[in-house]
Formats: C-alpha cells, structure tokens, sequence
C-alpha cells in the first residue's frame, strides 16, 4: 500500500509537470504582433497612468495576478464577477474587502480592444503583462511575458479559499501551498517579495502585533496605534517602509523583525529560508533577477491555450 501511495504522488507530479509544461510550450512573447501590434504599448501606458495616480494600485495589479494563477491556474477567474452560474473568487475570505485593480483591468481591456479593433487579446494575458508594467513602473526589474493564455469559463470560491496563501500561515505551510503549484522554497522567498509595495488591512496583521514574539517591540507598538485589537479591520498599514519603490527593505524589515505579517516574518525565524532573506537584504541584484525568473515561473501555472477557455468580450463575465 506504501508503494502504490508513493507512486500515486509521483504520478501526480509527473501529470502536473507536463500540463504546466505543455500548456507553456504554446506561449510565445510574440503571440500578438500580427493580430494587434499595439496591445503591449496599450497596456503599458494604462498601467502608468493608474500607478502614477495611485502608487497602491501597482500592487493592486500585482496581486490580482498572483492569486489569479494560484487557484485554477492564470486563467483571468478572478475577475469573473458572481452570477447564477459563478461564485465569483472577488468573494474568497483572502480577496474580499483587498483585491483591488478590476476598474483598471476593465480600462485596459477597452483600450486594447479598441487598439485591436476587436477583442483578441485575453484577459488572463492582461492580467500577465499588468504585473510586470506594475513592478517596472515602481522601479523593479522587467522581464518577457509569454503570452496566448486563453480565459476561463468558471470561477471557484472554494478553490481561492483552499489555495491562496493566508498570512497566518507557517513556513512549513507556506512552503507546501506553493509546492502544490510547482514552486520551490526559493520561489516562495522571491515572490513574497512583492509585498515590498502595497499596504494591508489591520484585520490581516493584528494576530501578528499582539500575539507573536518574533516582532520588534516598538514596530508592534507602533502598529498596535492603528490597529487595535477591537474594530479598525480596514485600518491600512505599509507592507514595507518604502512602499511606494519595488526595493529589497521588505526583506531589510524581515531581518529587524519587521514584518508586517506573520507569514512573511515565517521567512526569517530561524528555518531554512532565512539565509536566502539575508542575501536578498542587501543584494539587490540578486532579487531583481530572482524575481524575473520566478514570476515567469508563476505566469507559467496551469495556462488555457489553444481551443480552451474563451476570449472574454468583458473580463467581469463569460461570453454569452
């Protein structure tokens, strides 16, 4: 029973590997530049445009793609809204009341249809493209997208709920969320990462302030002053101290004990990714290109290509 148990898990494996594998081979950076050589430079300049006005959106794009590729794969579901037939995943315990981005989302789909004369490009490849031009526009590094994901049909609440990463979460539990989608430890250190801009709701940091050790004692005074432990839930707080440039002082924070969160101070205490944190801390350089290689990676989850899924004529629901 043993054997067939550790074969089955082999098995597994295997299969997800040649899907992710698969569907990849069929992504190309040049997918659009017959159909609509203008979508990246319509994309771009929306993106810089709403990050301009707005710092926090940059990471609100950023976000939407991370935990888009994390439940059904990148798939654009998560800007499904709900309907008869959609439990919309905006209504996950991890996105409700945070996600945010799906106003620019819907511009950027207007521009680049009317850029293209017709809806080609897909919104799960928006989604790609948005965080890229997020990070690139708030200082961090660039990297190719490949694009020709197709979009989803469904959305699954219960799937957003069971695979995107709460920030309660301990290390040996984060590792296995992200191991699940095909991501090592070292990935989980880069692309936690991202949380070097943006900012968090009290209700997502309070367990941290006032519970756990592991955290300077004047940083959770200081946050204890805007989040107290009664009321306040949407009482906002920096991810890092430069919230606004994609920079390594969130991991600069980690090491001082300065996390925001208890998941992200889990990658400095004492486990087996804190070498990996230190390095990042003071090497720029190497977590740019890190990050490059992982985001690639993630945009790499589980893609609709070919016949599948739709091109979505509206992000915010499948065609009729």
């Amino acid at each position: 029973m043993a054997s067939r148990g550790f074969f089955s898990v082999i098995l597994h494996a295997f299969v997800f590997a040649t899907v992710v594998t698969l569907g990849f081979s069929q992504l190309s950076p040049n997918y659009y530049d017959y159909s609509c050589p203008n979508a990246l430079r319509t994309i771009k300049s929306v993106v810089e445009a709403a990050v301009q006005k707005e710092n926090r959106m940059g990471a609100s794009l950023l976000r939407l793609h991370f935990h888009d590729c994390f439940v059904n794969g990148c798939d654009g579901s998560i800007l499904l809204d709900s309907s008869p037939i959609i439990d919309s995943e905006k209504n996950a315990r991890q996105n409700n009341q945070s996600a945010r981005g799906f106003e620019v989302v819907d511009e950027i789909k207007q521009a680049v249809d009317a850029a293209c004369g017709k809806p080609v490009v897909s919104c799960a490849d928006i989604l790609a493209v948005v965080a890229r031009d997020s990070v690139v526009a708030l200082g961090g590094p660039t990297w190719e997208v490949k694009l020709g994901r197709r979009d989803s049909t469904t959305a699954s609440r219960a799937a957003a709920e069971a695979n995107i990463p709460l920030p309660t979460l301990s290390l040996s539990e984060l590792i296995t969320s992200f191991r699940i989608h095909g991501l090592d430890e070292k990935d989980l250190v880069v692309l936690s990462g991202g949380h070097t801009i943006g900012f968090a709701h009290c209700a997502t940091f309070r367990g941290h302030i006032y519970n756990d050790s592991n955290i300077d004692p004047n940083f959770a005074q200081y946050l204890q002053s805007i989040c107290p432990q009664n009321g306040g839930d949407e009482n906002l707080a920096p991810l890092d101290s430069t919230t606004a440039n994609f920079d390594v002082a969130y991991y600069s924070n980690l090491v001082q004990k300065k996390a925001l969160l208890h998941s992200d101070q889990e990658l400095f205490n004492g486990g087996s990714t804190d070498a990996l944190v230190k390095q990042y801390s003071y090497n720029t350089q190497a977590f740019f290109a890190d990050f490059r290689n992982s985001m690639i990676k993630l945009g790499n989850i589980q893609p609709l290509t070919g016949h599948q899924g739709e091109i979505r004529v509206n992000c915010r629901k499948v065609n009729c």
